[in-house]
């Protein structure tokens, strides 16, 4: 037999070393969080687990695990005739589930007698995520960044999508929170990450920069979105060196109506998000800005809610909140174009 135990702690660290990780929790509790490039092999799906559950309050305990054991056994050989039937003899997978074992203890088993070496992680998800929570600060507190600032609508994401096609690293939050950070940063169809899933995927990408080279990022608040961005990586950005983009006016609201062009294809949706601005800014200035973006009149409207809303607030919020913001590093691409960004970046990059 093969089959090995690690601590999560050990996990943290050895996650690249295996063939695949596998979580045999259900579909439910992988979608809220797993470990980095986890894939979902369920020992029980959510449906079955509440039938299971239902059973065990009800009826009795040994009961409940007749049912979840032949449920189990039928589940992990589907995943085996799926799954496993192509892998060679050296593949090494690492396997959990939630917290005890039985879930991912019984796949493992069934594996380890095939004749595979396989790996169980102790304490489960629970553990693991205790785990994480622990070693973010630390590892955030490794890296040193670059935070580039910049009014609303001046470029930053295209900017740190330049820098990272050109092999620089970014740490781009936004992407990460599915969200553009602003009352207005909604973006349609597109559910933001739960804050676990948020957290896991923020420790993945700290762990692959080498700490000898700057990591850039976007001079972000506490939250993006519903989700929080972790303590001890504010801390870390709101000490840290800054870039301050400069972008003229109109480039900036054309910028904007590009990027956020389902609100110009949807006036009533962006009228409708409007309204979270009334506590800010009064009754009769959202209306006015309803009646005119409804009447197609989207660019003025755009440009007022940078002079009056974000500017103001933004440029509020960076002087208290980030130590170097008054010595930022100027730099102003010739235009609101990702060729432009890309020009930006490379001179950056070269200096």
């Amino acid at each position: 037999m093969s089959l090995e135990r690690i601590s999560a702690e050990q996990a943290l660290t050895t996650l690249g070393d295996y063939s695949t990780v596998i979580d045999a929790r259900s579909e439910g509790e992988y979608a809220e969080d797993h470990l980095p490039g986890a894939v979902n092999w369920p020992s029980l799906n959510d449906e079955e687990r509440k039938i299971v559950g239902t059973r065990y309050k009800q009826i009795s305990q040994f009961e409940a695990k007749k049912l979840g054991a032949a449920l189990v056994a039928k589940n992990i050989a589907a995943h085996i005739q799926r799954e496993v039937l192509d892998k060679p003899r050296d593949w090494q997978p690492l396997v959990y589930c939630w917290r005890g074992g039985k879930r991912s203890g019984s796949l493992a088993l069934i594996l380890d007698q095939i004749g595979f070496r396989v790996t169980l992680v102790e304490g489960g998800y629970k553990a693991f995520r205790a785990a994480l929570v622990a070693d973010l600060p630390q590892l955030a507190a490794r890296h040193s960044y670059r935070v580039v600032c910049g009014t609303t609508g001046s470029g930053k994401t295209r900017l740190l999508q330049a820098l990272a096609a050109q092999g620089a690293q970014v740490l781009d939050l936004e992407a990460l929170a599915n969200h553009r950070s602003s009352v207005l940063g909604l973006i349609p169809g597109v559910a933001q990450p739960t804050q676990k899933a948020f957290d896991s995927l923020i420790w993945a990408a700290l762990r692959t920069f080498d700490s000898a080279r700057p990591v850039y990022i976007e001079s972000e608040s506490k939250k993006v979105g519903n989700v929080a961005v972790p303590e001890g990586l504010i801390a870390a950005m709101r000490t840290s060196p800054c870039l301050q983009l400069d972008l003229p006016e109109d480039e900036r609201v054309a910028l904007l109506l590009e990027d956020y062009d389902f609100f110009v294809k949807d006036t009533a949706f962006f009228c409708e998000r409007l309204g979270a601005l009334t506590e800010a800014r009064g009754k009769e200035t959202v209306k006015n800005w309803q009646e005119r973006a409804g009447s197609g009149d989207i660019a003025s409207v755009v440009r007022e809610l940078l002079v009056q809303h974000y500017d103001p607030v933004y440029l509020q919020s960076m002087r208290r909140n980030f130590t170097h913001y008054a010595s930022a590093q100027v730099i102003a691409p010739r235009d609101h174009s990702m060729a432009a960004m890309s020009g930006l970046a490379q001179s950056l990059l070269a200096h």
